[in-house]
């Protein structure tokens, strides 16, 4: 092999993928069109055949050098900025694509929501017309706790935070989750999750409210409960669409109505995952702290609440506007 002439015909491709470097290294990826993006790509697998060859030809250590610089800059520039915009997407999807999707779905969440509170009202009813039926839905250990002892059951937590904290988000990961995947048993199984954890909160909410002990009881939900119980509410809202899928696929084919409503699913799934997540955090570390005191935890839950509302509301109309 002409080495001379080798280099000589190969140069002009190591200068134009240095030129293109050089502009994304100091101006981004939006400086580059979708051709100038293609060609990088292309330049890059060209020069590192290159390299491969001087190598092999031993064509001299400063170009082989120049050449191994020259791949590295541009395998950086191609693999991390594939990564930061797999980074945007996720940033974006939060600001804007999960509000966006809250607001098309929300019949599906308000009817979960609905299903929710329907079962913490019948709970509440019954529980407090007849003791027998609390037994049937609240741990027989919690009733002895609040009744004989007059205490929550919330100062276990103290002392085991972290292992308390990843259990429960682990629990409500899993809740959410079954939420969801009940919407392949036509809903039913879903609508079962709803109901019970209604029942099981408004049989709760009748036993403090027996033993005085309510406003501590509401003071460790709230922080915590601002957004678990949404997240919850999303899931089955996410288990509804796939309930609707499956029943009413309207104009859609059954399995184009699937691709659909599941798209829509998948993203509220991916939307709530960190919200249980700080849920969890909260109920771990803040929800039973006994040094702070009730009115904050109130205030604290009360805030995240309104905060969540304004996230849900704002951004999609900023993403619209």
């Amino acid at each position: 092999m002409n080495i001379q002439r080798w280099i000589a015909r190969r140069e002009p491709n190591w200068q134009r993928l240095d030129a293109l470097l050089r502009q994304l290294e100091h101006k981004g990826l939006k400086s580059l069109n979708a051709g100038e993006i293609r060609e990088v790509a292309s330049l890059y697998r060209s020069v590192a055949a290159d390299l491969a060859r001087a190598r092999t030809q031993q064509v001299g250590n400063i170009l082989i050098h120049n050449l191994q610089s020259l791949t590295t800059r541009a395998y950086t520039q191609i693999y991390q900025g594939s990564r930061r915009q797999e980074w945007q997407a996720v940033w974006d999807f939060y600001l804007w694509g999960f509000p966006a999707v809250i607001q098309q779905t929300f019949l599906y969440i308000a009817t979960a929501t609905a299903l929710f509170f329907v079962g913490l009202l019948v709970g509440w009813w019954y529980a407090w017309q007849d003791p027998t039926f609390m037994s049937l839905i609240v741990p027989e250990s919690l009733i002895s706790q609040v009744r004989d002892k007059g205490e929550l059951w919330m100062g276990s937590i103290v002392g085991v935070e972290p292992l308390a904290s990843s259990g429960i988000m682990i629990n409500n990961i899993k809740v959410s989750f079954a939420a969801v995947a009940g919407g392949m048993t036509a809903g039913a199984f879903t609508t079962y999750i709803m109901v019970f954890n209604g029942l099981l909160i408004g049989a709760i909410a009748t036993l403090v409210s027996q033993n005085n002990l309510a406003y501590p009881f509401w003071a460790f939900v709230f922080p915590h409960g601002a957004l678990e119980l949404p997240a919850i509410f999303f899931a089955g809202g996410a288990g509804l669409l796939l309930a609707k899928a499956i029943l009413f696929p309207g104009k859609y084919r059954p399995r184009d109505a699937l691709k659909f409503y599941g798209s829509q699913a998948v993203q509220l799934v991916f939307g709530i995952v960190p919200m249980l997540v700080i849920a969890g955090i909260i109920e771990g570390f803040i929800s039973p702290n006994p040094i702070i005191p009730d009115p904050l935890k109130y205030l604290l839950g009360l805030g995240l609440f309104i905060i969540l509302v304004i996230y849900c509301n704002r951004k999609l109309t900023s993403a619209n506007s």
